[in-house]
């Protein structure tokens, strides 16, 4: 993915990606207001396909190249499961923490954003994973300014996460997104204040902070796709697409 070319927006093509973010925070607080225990994570990857579908989008991850054709339009990563996660027959259950990750193709450009929420009661362990690890998301959004690099962006979020003795993976970034679902640049949870490409208006990059409790290290499950904590301690990802201004970075996939 490094060596994938970076493509600037213009104004036109930063609002086109804006509606395409509204659907898919639609979708989002849909399958969130679903979240409960005893719901399966196919009945919530079902009601996000129809409502993309009936809304003119089309589902940016089902198909996607991978070890095979990319089966869903959701990933559905539960605990220890960081990214990736197939939905399936699984029930939720009380004390789950649900992570759900959906991309949204409209009028040819992408939007990807993720949540992480816990089902019913959850620990306090992991309510401050999600605290520490939606608030090390906008932390970031915050770097993506002109005059400042990925490398400020990536720091900030990997300082801010190992404050809290927490841990993010070394494999998996954020990305940059637009009529690709990847392109350049790269943005890492990980990095040096100062380095990097710098940021310049027309940028538009998928932030997504990814956070294990135990370890930095990860795994791929048998189905080739679910990446989980290689201690199997627990996991929260939040991402939003952003575009560079030149002033304040617009978030594209807040409702």
């Amino acid at each position: 993915m490094s060596d994938r070319p970076i493509v600037i927006k213009n104004t036109p093509e930063i609002e086109t990606m804006r509606e395409a973010g509204r659907v898919n925070a639609a979708v989002l607080e849909l399958v969130k207001d679903m979240i409960r225990p005893g719901i399966t994570t196919q009945d919530l990857d079902a009601v996000a396909e129809d409502y993309i579908l009936k809304n003119g989008g089309k589902p940016a991850f089902k198909n996607y190249p991978g070890p095979y054709p990319y089966p869903a339009t959701l990933t559905i990563s539960i605990n220890e499961e960081l990214v990736h996660g197939i939905p399936g027959n699984r029930k939720l259950v009380d004390g789950d923490i649900v992570s759900v990750d959906c991309g949204t193709i409209l009028d040819g450009f992408v939007a990807d954003s993720a949540f992480t929420v816990g089902v019913g009661e959850i620990s306090a362990e992991a309510q401050q994973l999600l605290d520490v690890t939606e608030k090390a998301l906008y932390k970031g959004i915050e770097k993506m300014r002109p005059g400042n690099r990925i490398g400020d962006v990536s720091a900030t979020i990997q300082q801010f996460v190992e404050g809290y003795g927490f841990h993010v993976p070394r494999e998996y970034t954020g990305h940059g997104v637009g009529r690709a679902m990847h392109e350049g640049p790269l943005v890492p949870n990980f990095g040096v204040s100062g380095r990097g490409i710098p940021l310049r208006p027309g940028i538009t990059v998928a932030i997504e902070p990814m956070v294990m409790v135990g370890t930095h290290r990860t795994q791929v499950l048998d189905d080739r796709w679910t990446v989980i904590s290689a201690d199997r301690s627990l996991t929260a990802h939040f991402e939003h697409s952003v575009a560079v201004t030149e002033d304040e970075p617009i978030i594209l996939t807040a409702q």
